[in-house]
């Protein structure tokens, strides 16, 4: 049943539905998946018992019960490290956090095991999701499964949500959850050459995820397709009273707008989303992401977004600020790693030397720095003047247009190391994906082709604030017109 791996979740779905394979089945064809795949080393944590376990729980509620089943019953899935699984090791990846089993379930994982779905296993990310390309891990990098023609260097995935990526693009699960906070999502589903959704900030609840950027995470679904990801959005969003930032409203039926038409939506092409130095494979692909869609009806429009230059020095202010008080709970005193000392002072300076890897010891003294006493005027609060004006810039935009059209990725995934010694190069990875970020717009990335090297390239949509219909159905568009079924070298099964 080996090519049971290589359905989309919604042919899992129905394949299911009509008894033609049991969840059993279907999740044993995943775990022999991972397995074969460990050499992309995509998982921290693997949990074949408890999804064993919970398919043949899914095939008896489907031989007993008439109800209608859970969206996502018995579709196996992964689960990045980030998100609390209760009585399975949850480390973000991070020295710091070894042996953290947590007593409780995050609101997400919570609402897909209430959906049904299968956990196959935690997946690796940057450490704490401080990076773009899941090199910064305390269990070592994620491995692309794409290759570049004629050459057999290890790739990046990209990150943070680089386990996630790599693990559904090599077929090892349906899907994966992943966060973004700059990009975190987006980027390595362009990089992996698979469908990424960052909802609207608030759209899914940040209750039970290891926080980073408070005001920026956002967990969405890592994918095959764009239906998948609206299934697996479905499961995931809610309002939850537990997290203060959780937005009360109805979740949408995701799917169903799928089959909306977007004829006579009028498409933003932002002018400063041209950069210089951008790749003409790139520029070649937004040109034809263009093309489909004034061919399905559309209408392009010439939008300006005047503080994009902006946007990454604003992240990089803000979101370390955050990170430097959500990680200053990390002291070696109640959980995880610890570091003796002979004072209590000393415990902490060695706890946090020895367990914070250099990426995130790095942000969390940017953010020290920019939040101490006589530059707080000088950084953060001009950061969050700065914010407020990007955030302004998409509101005029979505005064003129339905959506937005841009590139996901200045560049296709590069080889592990290539970028190692320089963080500002690292962090211009995030160019495309930061603003909508910032002002905690709904955003995906769908692949839709291929560099000269034969990488994966992707384009993105950024909506309004609550439009994840009008997003996905013009994503739906999109991928129909690019018809990407190309597959990795390293996929499991090829």
């Amino acid at each position: 049943m080996s090519e049971l791996n290589h359905l989309t979740m919604a042919q899992a779905r129905d394949g299911l539905a009509k008894g033609e394979f049991s969840s059993a089945e279907l999740t044993q064809a995943h775990i022999a998946a991972l397995e074969v795949s460990r050499g992309l080393n995509a998982f921290v944590t693997e949990t074949p018992e408890r999804a064993m376990k919970a398919a043949q729980e899914s095939d008896a509620r489907r031989a007993k019960d008439r109800d209608e089943p859970g969206s996502m019953e018995g579709l196996p899935i992964a689960i990045k490290d980030l998100f609390c699984t209760e009585g399975v090791l949850t480390t973000a990846s991070s020295h710091i956090l070894d042996s953290f089993t947590p007593p409780y379930e995050s609101t997400v994982t919570a609402n897909l095991w209430r959906a049904g779905a299968v956990m196959l296993g935690k997946t690796n990310m940057d450490e704490f999701a401080m990076g773009s390309a899941t090199v910064t891990s305390y269990y070592g990098p994620t491995v692309n499964p794409w290759q570049r023609k004629d050459d057999d260097k290890p790739l990046v995935p990209g990150g943070s949500s680089g386990g996630s990526a790599s693990a559904v693009a090599a077929r090892a699960a349906l899907g994966a959850t992943g966060t973004d906070t700059g990009g975190s999502i987006r980027q390595p589903a362009s990089f992996c050459g698979i469908v990424g959704v960052k909802p609207t900030y608030g759209r899914c609840s940040r209750w039970g995820i290891v926080a980073f950027a408070s005001s920026l995470d956002q967990a969405g679904p890592m994918t095959r397709t764009v239906r998948d990801g609206a299934i697996m959005l479905g499961a995931m969003a809610g309002y939850d009273p537990k997290d203060s930032t959780s937005a009360d409203k109805p979740t949408p039926n995701f799917e169903t707008a799928l089959e909306q038409k977007v004829k006579g939506l009028k498409v933003g092409i932002p002018e400063e989303y041209n950069m210089e130095g951008m790749s003409r494979d790139l520029l070649a692909l937004w040109d034809r992401g263009k093309e489909w869609l004034t061919a399905a009806g559309t209408e392009m429009v010439p939008v300006s977004l005047p503080h994009t230059k902006y946007a990454l020095p604003t992240y990089y202010i803000v979101a370390p600020a955050e990170a430097s008080s959500n990680l200053a709970r990390y002291d070696g005193v109640r959980y995880g790693f610890r570091a003796e000392g002979e004072t209590l002072q000393e415990m902490y300076e060695n706890t946090r030397g020895e367990g914070f890897g250099a990426e995130v010891r790095r942000r969390v003294l940017i953010g020290t720095y920019v939040l101490s006493a006589g530059y707080y005027d000088a950084y953060y609060l001009k950061a969050q003047k700065l914010r407020a004006l990007i955030s302004e810039d998409f509101r005029e935009a979505f005064e003129k247009v339905d959506v937005l059209l841009t590139p996901t990725a200045p560049s296709p995934a590069f080889a592990i190391g290539e970028k190692m010694d320089d963080p500002i190069a690292m962090y211009l990875n995030d160019v495309f994906t930061v603003p909508a970020s910032l002002a905690g717009l709904p955003a995906i990335s769908l692949p839709a082709g291929l560099s000269s090297d034969g990488l994966p390239l992707g384009l993105q949509l950024i909506a309004r604030p609550f439009d994840e219909e009008t997003m996905f159905c013009t994503a739906r568009t999109v991928e129909e017109a690019a018809n990407f079924d190309v597959e990795p070298a390293l996929m499991v099964g090829a």
